[in-house]
């Protein structure tokens, strides 16, 4: 073989190892350059923070993040110690400004009330916390039964929606104490209502049963029902008629004829005794009821 076709061939070998291995050099530097973004240090939820949460410097830590922090994620516990949480936070999530209190607003369910809104707690059960089902950011229908007064007294039982389209704030739990001093839990509804709902929603719950009714979030129509009575249940199911009262006829009463004076009584006739002395007739006149002879 030519040697100097043998000298082109290694050459060619040695520069397309080299341009090889250059290549390889340049695309992994580029490639661990992409790999390791830059980090920075965030506030990080160091276990479930729930709703009203005040929060302490046990309860967050900083962690690296990578790339660019989520909007309104904060670098510096001290500026988050003492704020309430008005949404739960999970653990190792970012604590957002959205999800905290105001400074100085403190915790609990206040701070995350509306202004000119009210909060009013509705204790339930499984039945009328619809199953629990009534959880914070649902909505609800307030319904009502009871026996309303009327003119005549009572119109018998009837249930009536309330309040309508109502948000769920909050949902938990409550421990009491019976007579006997042992604890019983309770659920408790918090919902969302103007002042004047609070007023129809406090007195409902004193005088009448209460029934939550859960609806689509999405559906914000007011329905308008008349409510409806117990005799409405069982109209058309065959039940017997009641029979109309029987009407007797009662005499007129008219003022009493005015009575006849009253007659004199007789005067009283004399009593006669014939007295016969030999052919002589001799009479004798006795008034009755004394013994004078007239």
């Amino acid at each position: 073989m030519n040697q100097r076709f043998v000298s082109v061939l290694v050459f060619a070998f040695v520069v397309a190892a080299g341009a090889s291995f250059l290549l390889y050099r340049l695309m992994s530097g580029r490639m661990t350059t992409e790999a390791a973004p830059s980090t920075v240090e965030i506030v990080l939820a160091s276990r479930k923070l729930e709703l009203g949460t005040v929060l302490k410097d046990s309860d967050l830590t900083l962690s690296g993040w990578p790339g660019t922090p989520p909007p309104g994620a904060s670098t510096n516990k001290d500026d988050l110690i003492g704020r309430g949480v008005v949404s739960t936070i999970y653990e190792k999530e970012p604590v957002l400004e959205t999800r905290l209190a105001p400074k100085g607003a403190g915790g609990g369910l206040a701070p995350i009330i509306p202004k000119g809104m009210r909060a009013v707690a509705v204790r339930v059960n499984e039945v009328v916390g619809v199953a629990g089902f009534a959880v914070p950011g649902m909505r609800v229908d307030v319904l009502i039964s009871g026996t309303p007064p009327t003119d005549r007294g009572y119109a018998g039982n009837v249930t009536k929606t309330l309040l309508q389209n109502i948000e769920v704030l909050s949902a938990g739990q409550v421990y009491k104490k019976d007579a006997e001093g042992k604890p019983i839990v309770g659920q408790v509804v918090n919902l969302l209502v103007t002042p004047q709902q609070a007023e129809q929603l406090s007195l409902a719950i004193n005088q009448t049963t209460i029934q939550l009714v859960l609806r689509n979030p999405l559906d914000t129509e007011i329905a308008k029902t008349p409510g409806t009575a117990m005799n409405k249940l069982f109209a058309g199911t065959g039940t017997p008629e009641p029979r109309p009262a029987r009407r007797v006829a009662r005499p007129v009463r008219t003022a009493a004829a005015a009575a006849p004076p009253p007659q004199p009584a007789p005067a009283p006739q004399p009593f006669v005794m014939e007295i016969f002395q030999g052919g002589k007739k001799t009479e004798s006149k006795f008034a009755q009821g004394t013994g004078e002879a007239r």
